[in-house]
């Protein structure tokens, strides 16, 4: 079975060929960060422009990687949201476009459970499992019982993790990406050095809440300098307090739902102190904590071709007239 996978759904535009469930033939992916770095975060419109330019090259080069073609296919797999919808569009249409060409099976797939899923990219895990997805658009708590079949445990209120991140080092002016920047300066930091909160931590749920620590930051930095000498000091105590409250809400999630086994994806995923954190308290729990490799990560159609193949072995297809969605569909959509 040959895949082809597109994902569009936020500033990187990617497509991947995929034989099966393990053979990746290609994965290229076009990055736009340099773009948006000037503006400290992405802008919508740019992003979604700049698919629009390049989707068609993208997706040769990854034909021509794969040493494939486009009749060689036997469905295409595309994320349908959640994300910026223009972007997702971008990727949607041109998904769409291909399919009614070539008469093959269009799967718009949930770019959430894609992130989920790519862990089957690399190893076989045990179902079901928990799986914390945290990306700058995205911070959710899912339970897959299996492979297209899955229930949302905890989302965000406000900010992701990972914009609360950019939002931050585009306050303090030190660049974008910003959870890769405070991660370069909190490796050299006292991550006690200030206790900031832990929001939402004395509820019973497994929703989450950045906004205010956000907010918490931003009143330290009015009232105390930040520069030179204790900036790494204050991004480490910052990014503790964000993976802290990111992992007592999975260790939560795996408490109500008694299952043992994590799989942490998405962007923010690849922080090394986050995965030091959650492989040591994970194991002191007696938990199992599994991370794709950081080039899985991050936005990519290699984990969208992979969700599209399973959904394609169910016989589970998308309409040509499937919407796009910003954010995350309802209960219901695309389960088997």
């Amino acid at each position: 079975m040959l895949i082809l996978g597109i994902d569009t759904s936020c500033d990187d535009t990617s497509v991947a060929l995929l034989r099966d469930e393990k053979e990746i033939l290609s994965n290229v992916v076009s990055s736009q960060v340099d773009l948006h770095a000037v503006f400290g975060g992405v802008v919508p419109e740019i992003a979604s422009r700049k698919h629009l330019e390049f989707i068609d090259i993208i997706a040769k080069e990854a034909l021509r990687e794969g040493k494939a073609d486009y009749r060689d296919l036997d469905a295409i797999s595309v994320t349908a949201g959640p994300g910026l919808i223009g972007s997702v569009l971008i990727g949607l249409c041109f998904a769409k476009g291909l399919a009614c060409s070539l008469q093959k099976p269009l799967i718009g797939v949930n770019h959430i459970e894609a992130h989920a899923m790519s862990i089957f990219l690399e190893r076989d895990v045990d179902l079901p499992f928990i799986a914390l997805v945290v990306s700058g658009g995205h911070t959710m708590i899912i339970r897959l019982d299996e492979p297209c079949r899955y229930s949302v445990l905890g989302t965000t209120k406000d900010d992701a993790a990972g914009e609360a991140f950019d939002k931050i080092a585009k306050y303090l002016a030190i660049g974008y990406p910003g959870g890769r920047i405070i991660e370069e300066y909190s490796r050299k930091g006292k991550k006690d050095h200030v206790m900031f909160p832990r929001p939402m931590m004395d509820d019973n749920t497994c929703d989450f809440s950045f906004s205010g620590l956000k907010t918490a930051f931003i009143n330290y930095a009015k009232h105390h300098r930040i520069d030179e000498k204790n900036i790494a000091d204050v991004l480490a105590s910052f990014q503790e307090a964000v993976i802290d409250v990111l992992f007592q809400k999975t260790l939560r999630a795996v408490k109500k739902t008694g299952i043992p086994r994590v799989v942490v994806g998405g962007g923010v995923a690849s922080n090394g102190r986050l995965r030091e954190v959650f492989q040591e308290r994970g194991k002191e729990g007696g938990l199992a904590v599994m991370f794709s490799s950081p080039g899985f990560c991050t936005d990519n159609g290699a984990m969208v071709a992979l969700l599209g193949h399973y959904y394609l072995r169910r016989g589970i297809v998308s309409p040509l007239d499937a919407k796009a969605f910003s954010r995350m569909a309802l209960p219901g959509f695309m389960k088997c």
